[in-house]
Formats: structure tokens, C-alpha cells, sequence
């Protein structure tokens, strides 16, 4: 005889097993022993969520290759489970379902076992060594972590980034050029708009007019150039 809540567990298992596989399992709520849910031989391919309750399950003689990660944690009044007879996969999928038969062998009725790969094919699952998992990728828990710690590098990395091309762009370059080299006038060193620039204070009184040597620079492009130099690459040009 169900009670008001076993019936309304029955009825929701019912109807997402009778919508995801075309059968329905059977729960039965027995009197000091909990939920009994039995789902065998209904040729499931997956578990429904069982209630935190249930107490026995047996789903032995399906088509299970695999059980997903963290389904038999909630369930801490187990008491009795039957998982024999399907096809397991045991691929790196299945460490779940391994770690957990090996915590609770006491209250698992018969050992699962391997259907493939051919090289474990016929062996328990709870035979399967570390060594076999090797190649798998870390655990769920790792792998957050790893991610995790990943996420605050690149984070920092990009504030990084984002600071220094700040401070690049504040910073004023200076160019000092020796009044030997320059081969400039002095009156040739300001800017056309002289808001925006202040002569420079140098003496190159020295230079000659007649010299033979050929200037470096062409004095009518210069006042643009030490603008463009300035405001848009924050670059001064001094004379020493």
C-alpha cells in the first residue's frame, strides 16, 4: 500500500520513464524499509533521478552503458542495489560508477561488469586499476579548479595589459638631439602655432649658413612634423 508521498513519487517516475523509454519503473513504499524503485528489464539506455528516499533499486537486465556522474550521491539510505546484466562501456565514463561500487561494495547485489572494450570485456568493474584511467582527462573537481585558476591569469594578464598600454600612452618621449647633428636653425625649431609649443631654449649660433654640409631635415616640413611628433605620439625633440 502506497502512502500520499510514495504514490506522488510513483506517479512523477512513471511519467518520465513511461515519456523517455515507453515503460514506467515500479516504486513501492514499504512500511520501516523506504522506497523500493525496480526498473528491470525495461531496456532502459539511462537512469531516471531516483527520490532522495529510495532505499532499494534495481535495474539489472537494461541496456546501460554508463551511469551519469553524482546520480547515487543524494541517495545516502541506500541499502540494496542491482545493476548486473547490462552492457557496460568502460571508457573513462565509467569512473564514476567504479569509485562508487568500490565505496559500497556491501550493499551491491552483483558486481557489473565490463561489455567493451574487448579488452576488458567480461571484467568486473571494480577490477579496473588506476592505471587504466591514465590517459582520462581530470576529474570534474580538478578540472574547475584548473579553470578557475586560469581565469584569474587571464584576467590579470589583461588588466595588465590594459595598465601598461595606459601608461604608454601618458608617457612623453623626449629626443635629444646634439647641435652637431642637427644641422637645424634655430628659428626652424618651433612650431607654427606657437600655442601649442614653446620655442626651445638652445643656441645654435655656431651653425653657418655657408656651410657645405646638407641639412638633415627639411625646414618646411619640420614645424608639422614636430606637431604631429607631439600630439599624436607624445614625442619632444630637444636640441643639447
Amino acid at each position: 500500500m502506497l502512502s500520499s508521498s510514495g504514490l506522488a513519487v510513483f506517479l512523477l517516475l512513471a511519467a518520465s520513464s513511461a515519456h523517455t523509454f515507453g515503460q514506467p519503473c515500479l516504486c513501492s513504499a514499504v512500511l520501516h524499509s523506504g522506497l523500493h524503485v525496480n526498473c528491470s528489464s525495461l531496456n532502459l539506455m539511462e537512469l531516471p533521478h531516483l527520490p532522495s528516499d529510495t532505499t532499494e533499486f534495481h535495474v539489472q537486465d537494461n541496456r546501460l552503458t554508463s551511469v551519469s556522474s553524482g546520480l547515487f550521491d543524494k541517495l545516502v539510505g541506500l541499502k540494496k542495489v542491482s545493476l548486473s546484466g547490462n552492457p557496460f562501456h568502460c571508457d573513462c565514463r565509467i569512473q564514476y560508477l567504479r569509485r562508487w561500487l568500490l565505496k559500497n561494495r556491501a550493499i551491491v547485489s552483483q558486481e557489473p561488469i565490463c561489455a567493451s572494450p574487448s579488452s576488458v570485456a567480461q571484467k568486473a568493474i571494480t577490477e579496473l586499476s588506476d592505471d587504466y584511467f591514465s590517459s582520462c582527462a581530470p576529474t570534474s573537481c580538478t578540472g574547475r579548479a584548473f579553470n578557475t585558476v586560469m581565469g584569474v591569469m587571464l584576467c590579470c594578464l589583461i588588466a595588465l595589459l590594459l595598465w601598461s598600454l595606459r601608461l604608454a600612452k601618458n608617457t612623453t618621449f623626449i629626443l635629444y638631439i646634439d647641435e652637431k647633428h642637427s644641422g637645424i636653425e634655430v628659428d626652424s625649431l618651433h612650431s607654427l602655432k606657437p600655442k601649442h609649443r614653446r620655442r626651445l631654449p638652445i643656441d645654435l649660433s655656431e651653425f653657418s649658413e655657408d656651410s657645405d654640409e646638407t641639412p638633415l631635415v627639411n625646414m618646411d616640413l619640420l614645424p608639422q612634423v614636430l606637431d604631429v611628433l607631439h600630439k599624436k605620439h607624445n614625442i619632444k625633440i630637444k636640441a643639447t
